[in-house]
């Protein structure tokens, strides 16, 4: 199918699936329901194939698909889903800074958010941690819906974080500005004092500076209005964990369990490491010797894939100290010593079991940052940093080299001189070697001696036979005619004899 046709499908069926879903009394975006359709597709249990082209049945199970999950009000994964899409198209790249008022309020909520949700998601993991060691539970419980419930508070978490980090820049910024401000307003002081008049050259570069200053102030008051705006309209996105786990069935469930906070889980193995003699063919990285140790991007956002392979989509966040797995270019960070030596053993098959199960919940690709493994789930804001190169790291090391005498089987040159006139005195020899003529002797008993033998054959009698001459004739005629001379008559008879003899008697 040619692309231009392809995507006038996929327009048709987007908008197919919008138009039922506002049949049902939910408005959802182009872009939701782009992302679902994508999503659908891509769960391998839907039995879609993506290498032939979708036949009228296939469009109609895909639309039914999709607007089942659309309208599904109960479901931790879609609020992940309607929670990415919101942040991805409403967040912006921060500016120059913003006033210095607003900024303490705004950070205030964002923590106070932030803590919340990191409680909520540190009781989700010990509970399913304590449902891993007891499987009885999970006959009363479903897993499922509590993973996908604790991949919600992990991805708002992982948006506040971002929020807080903007904040936390722009009030580094005011205080820089704010200084550049007073510095303009003491230099303009000086520059008009008392004076009727100034030129305008002297004056007008600070004025410039000011409107400047005054801009971008303006310019931050939008960008810390969004953030908070952004910050309170992705609340709602958590909604179903009142509905599907109040705060009686979470204190039920922690009975006899003990909440760990991330930090608490990295100092259990803080004395943890790797030890490099135990791999001589992966590389590992630590703190003391790598230098932008803290700026490596660590894949699935630093959370365990032996943990999240073997647990069927635990999230334990890696202990960076116990060591980094670099393996193809890429960084992996471990929970514990032991996971790190199991995934070490066979990196491609916790991979591999990490992407199977991002297939099967779609809100993992964007909340494990696992874009380039789905290309076409590549969000919109990140569509223009897709050649991004990401920092490598800088090893130090104690390294030292040796060298063999002789690396190769020893060839000396036996007739190698250094010597110039050395050489000189050999090519002299042998250019009065070409005008000498070599003599020799030869006699009778040397020459060609060596063994040698021939073959003949015996003498024989033999005679040959030359030609003799022959010829053959015919009898020559003789033929006698008497009577001519007449006789005792007038009339003369004639008498012919003839004795030429026979040719039998020749």
């Amino acid at each position: 199918m040619p692309p231009t046709q392809a995507e006038s499908v996929i327009k048709n069926i987007i908008r197919e699936i919008g138009q039922e879903c506002a049949a049902h009394g939910e408005i959802v975006s182009e872009t939701l329901v782009a992302f679902m359709v994508k999503a659908v597709v891509l769960d391998p249990s839907n039995g879609f194939n993506t290498d032939r082209t979708l036949m009228k049945g296939d469009v109609q199970k895909l639309v039914k698909l999709c607007v089942t999950r659309l309208l599904d009000s109960k479901n931790p994964s879609l609020d992940t889903i309607k929670m990415q899409v919101y942040f991805d198209m409403n967040y912006t790249s921060r500016v120059p800074a913003i006033l210095r008022e607003a900024i303490p309020a705004t950070t205030q909520h964002v923590d106070s958010q932030l803590e919340v949700v990191q409680d909520r998601a540190y009781r989700y993991t010990a509970i399913l941690e304590k449902v891993a060691k007891n499987p009885l539970l999970s006959r009363e419980l479903q897993p499922y819906l509590l993973k996908e419930a604790l991949y919600n508070v992990r991805q708002y978490e992982i948006f506040l974080q971002i929020i807080l980090s903007d904040i936390i820049t722009c009030a580094q910024e005011v205080e820089m500005m704010i200084k550049q401000l007073g510095a303009q307003l003491e230099q303009l002081k000086f520059t008009v004092k008392s004076k009727t008049a100034v030129p305008t050259s002297q004056v007008f570069p600070t004025f410039i500076a000011l409107s400047n200053l005054w801009t971008s102030f303006q310019d931050e008051t939008v960008l810390i209005s969004i953030l908070s705006n952004l910050t309170t309209h992705l609340e709602p996105f958590l909604g179903t964990h009142e509905l599907f786990f109040p705060e009686k069935v979470t204190q039920a469930l922690l009975d006899g369990v003990t909440v760990k906070t991330d930090v608490c889980r990295m100092k259990e193995h803080i004395e943890e490491r790797v030890n490099l003699a135990d791999f001589r063919k992966l590389e590992w990285l630590f703190p003391e010797t790598t230098a932008n140790f803290d700026k490596l991007l660590i894949q699935y956002r630093g959370f365990c894939a032996y943990t999240f392979a073997t647990t069927d989509g635990l999230l334990l966040p890696g202990n960076p100290a116990i060591g980094i797995l670099k393996y193809k270019e890429k960084y992996y960070a471990f929970n514990t010593r032991d996971a790190a030596y199991s995934f070490a053993e066979n990196p491609e098959n916790y991979i591999d079991k990490v992407r199977e199960k991002a297939k099967k919940n779609a809100e993992l690709i964007q909340l494990l940052e696992l874009h380039q493994q789905f290309e076409t789930l590549i969000p919109y804001s990140q569509m223009k940093e897709v050649d991004k190169h990401y920092i490598k790291p800088i090893a130090k090391c104690e390294s030292s080299t040796q060298t063999d005498t002789h690396l190769l089987p020893p060839t000396i040159v036996r007739s190698y001189e250094w010597n110039e006139w050395e050489l000189r005195r050999k090519a002299i020899k042998l250019a009065n070697l070409r005008r000498k003529v070599t003599h020799s002797v030869q006699t009778d008993l040397s020459h060609m001696r060596r063994e040698n033998c021939s073959q003949v054959y015996p003498s024989k009698d033999a005679s040959t036979q030359s030609m003799r001459e022959g010829s053959s004739r015919v009898p020559r005629p003789q033929i006698y005619i008497a009577g001519f001379r007449g006789g005792h008559t007038k009339t003369t008879y004639e008498v012919k004899v003839n004795l030429t003899r026979a040719i039998d008697e020749t």
